[in-house]
C-alpha cells in the first residue's frame, strides 16, 4: 500500500534523525514548514531544551510583504541574529524530513547570510 505525503516526510525524518544530534555549544536548527507559515528552532538534545527560535508569525517579519520564500530568508537572519545574541556561531542543519529547496534553502541561505555555520 502506498505512503502518503506526511507518512513518507516522517520516514525521512527518523532517518536523518538518527545520525543529527544538537549540543549546546553546536545546536540542532530544526525547521518545519506549514503551508502558510515557516518555522525555526535551535535545539539542545542533550537537556532538550530551544535555545532560539524564529517564525515567520513573528512582529517584525508579519510586516515585511513578499514571497513566501523571501519572507523565509529573513526568518533566517532573524534566527541567525537570536543565536549570535546567545553566543552559538556553528549549528547542526535539521530539515526535517523535509526537501532541501525552495523555502527550507532559503532559510537555511538566510542563516548562513547572518552568520550562522553549518
Amino acid at each position: 500500500m502506498a505512503l502518503t505525503k506526511r507518512e513518507k516526510r516522517i520516514r525521512v525524518k527518523r532517518r536523518v534523525r538518527k545520525n543529527i544530534f544538537g549540543t549546546a555549544e553546536k545546536p540542532r536548527l530544526s525547521v518545519y514548514r506549514s503551508n502558510k507559515e515557516i518555522y525555526a528552532q535551535l535545539i539542545d538534545d542533550n537537556s532538550g531544551k530551544t535555545l532560539a527560535f524564529a517564525s515567520s508569525r513573528e512582529k517584525e517579519v508579519v510586516g515585511e510583504k513578499g514571497t513566501k520564500t523571501e519572507i523565509s530568508t529573513l526568518v533566517g537572519k532573524k534566527l541567525a541574529e537570536k543565536a549570535q545574541t546567545a553566543g552559538i556561531e556553528t549549528v547542526v542543519f535539521d530539515r526535517n524530513g523535509f526537501i532541501y529547496h525552495g523555502r527550507v534553502k532559503a532559510l537555511a541561505e538566510g542563516a548562513r547570510e547572518g552568520g550562522l555555520k553549518f
